[in-house]
């Protein structure tokens, strides 16, 4: 077992230089007929983390003939309602992905690999990077599974492109943010940061509401919030990147992109 350092580095901080987000499949063994029938629920307990405690929230639902659906919430370390993806119920295991926080090219995926006890728990070891510690769950009621946002329309003065820096690790960050709406559906987005080396995010939520604007970029860790300023015809926000927030002014470098 290792150090809870070490741990919190290989949790916390997955993201940094913007390396490309995985997946986090998750993996209850040795379920027995009864108990996969009866997975559907709202599962409470935590990871033991050394020297430290996660709590660790997993709904799992299926509607009358339809596929699995759920979501996770890592309070502790900012996952809240991320939807879960191939979700796969079964005699013996229960298995699901999430494409958000937590992997990346340098850690590799967290995995959880457990049983349902004789007590009704989902008890076993949560795996990431060489690392594992206990964890244990207890159906506490109905699923609160929370379904993935869409995007929205923006408004006609958000579309285009936006270019501003902001700093990381001493060295500048350069970003261009390009808004395109589309009818009848929501907006889209293209974000390229550019320090080291080029990245470009993918975008899977944009939003807009009384001109302030959210994009997010699960698979890299990235949202950015920022409201637009009329006075200076700039996006005033915050770069969030991993468990890092900063300061992002946005300003406009071509109007509505055809």
């Amino acid at each position: 077992m290792r150090s809870a350092y070490v741990w919190r580095n290989a949790i916390k901080h997955p993201m940094s230089n913007l390396c490309r987000l995985g997946t986090i499949v998750l993996l209850f063994s040795g379920l027995n007929c009864e108990a996969a029938e009866n997975v559907s629920g709202r599962w409470e307990g935590s990871i033991q983390i050394p020297s430290c405690e996660f709590p660790l929230i997993v709904d799992l639902d299926q509607a009358a003939g339809s596929s699995w659906t759920g979501s996770l919430v890592i309070p502790g370390l900012g996952v809240k309602g991320a939807p879960l993806t191939n979700v796969s119920v079964g005699d013996a295991a229960i298995s699901f992905t999430i494409k958000a926080a937590l992997t990346s090219e340098r850690v590799g995926p967290a995995k959880f690999q457990g049983h349902v006890t004789s007590a009704g728990e989902l008890a076993g070891e949560f795996l990431q990077a060489g690392n594992s510690a206990p964890f244990r769950l207890r159906k506490t009621g109905p699923p609160q599974v929370e379904l993935p946002r869409t995007s929205t329309a923006i408004s006609a003065e958000l579309e285009g492109e936006w270019k501003g820096d902001y700093q990381m690790d001493g060295y500048s960050r350069h970003v261009t943010l390009t808004l395109t709406n589309h009818k009848p559906g929501g907006a889209s987005a293209q974000l390229v940061v550019v320090g080291k080396r080029t990245n470009n995010a993918p975008i899977e939520l944009v939003t807009e509401e009384n001109g302030f604007l959210t994009i997010e970029s699960p698979q890299f860790g990235i949202t950015y919030e920022g409201r637009f300023r009329k006075e200076s015809g700039a996006l005033d926000g915050t770069f969030t990147l991993g468990p890092f927030e900063l300061p992002l002014v946005l300003r406009r470098t071509s109007a509505k992109v055809p």
